[in-house]
């Protein structure tokens, strides 16, 4: 047994996808609400889309994370498409992107009935803001704004959704200990800042839970199929990025310090 196959946990389950129903157009990368075996609807995320296997990879990290950061993330899966999958749908670009979607691909729980937040009418305590702000500010997630605030409101709750554009520059530089102790400029579009005055209290609680145990845990999910065929072993690739996080969560002072920094200017 390889050390990934050692330290894997059964967290993400197999959903074989069995009917293509809506595509999501307002998404850049096409993703789709999709029916499972089990029953439920998905919105699924292919693995064909223009930035490929890497915005799946940060998709799975980001919200893995998250959610053993006590913040609530619609249930993961990994979402099975075969060849016959969508095969009904007229449209060209749809068929093409499915067709280099085959095998794994990563899906989220379709919540029914939530609604996009917005910062206008809903509220959001310190705390919850001051930890959200904390994470996007860990994993540079640079998609978390007013414009796209990758928020839903659920049943009274906010949920997390769309980490794929985390970890943004995997897609360019293998070199990832470059960016471990790099401020995050961005966080000064993100769409809590406003309301995380509490970043000092997160950055020591996020900090208890998001162990080295629990980060190679969450890396360890990663498909050998999402990972670098040409690059190093699949093991060195995960290893890279549970450095890369370990190494942030050392230097976490300094994406703090940015976050705070740039909260004083809007308040």
């Amino acid at each position: 047994m390889s050390k990934t196959e050692q330290l894997r946990q059964s967290v993400l389950r197999s959903v074989q996808m069995v009917r293509y129903a809506v595509p999501l157009r307002e998404g850049g990368s096409l993703p789709a609400i999709a029916e499972g075996d089990d029953g439920f609807d998905y919105v699924i995320k292919f693995k064909g889309a223009g930035q490929g296997t890497r915005a799946l990879i940060a998709e799975l990290i980001g919200g893995e994370l998250a959610r053993a950061a006590g913040l609530k993330v619609p249930e993961l899966v990994f979402a099975e498409v075969d060849e016959v999958f969508g095969r009904t749908e007229p449209d060209e670009e749809i068929q093409d992107l499915l067709q280099a979607s085959t095998g794994i691909n990563l899906a989220l729980h379709y919540l029914s009935g939530a609604f996009t937040f917005d910062p206008v009418v809903t509220d959001v305590d310190a705390d919850l803001a001051s930890r959200i702000v904390w994470l996007d500010a860990f994993l540079m997630n640079v998609d978390r704004t007013r414009r796209n605030t990758n928020l839903l409101v659920w049943h009274k709750e906010l949920w997390l959704i769309d980490h794929g554009a985390a970890l943004y520059f995997h897609h360019n530089d293998d070199h990832y200990s470059a960016y471990i102790d790099r401020p995050f400029a961005q966080i000064k579009d993100h769409v809590l800042l406003r309301r995380a005055r509490r970043l000092e209290d997160a950055n020591v609680h996020m900090k208890t839970l998001l162990t080295r145990q629990v980060i190679t845990s969450v890396v360890a999910q990663v498909p050998d199929a999402w990972l670098d065929n040409h690059g190093a072993p699949f093991d060195d690739q995960r290893q890279a990025y549970v450095d890369f996080l370990c190494g942030r969560l050392d230097k976490s002072d300094v994406f703090v310090k940015t976050a705070e920094d740039a909260r004083n200017v809007l308040v």
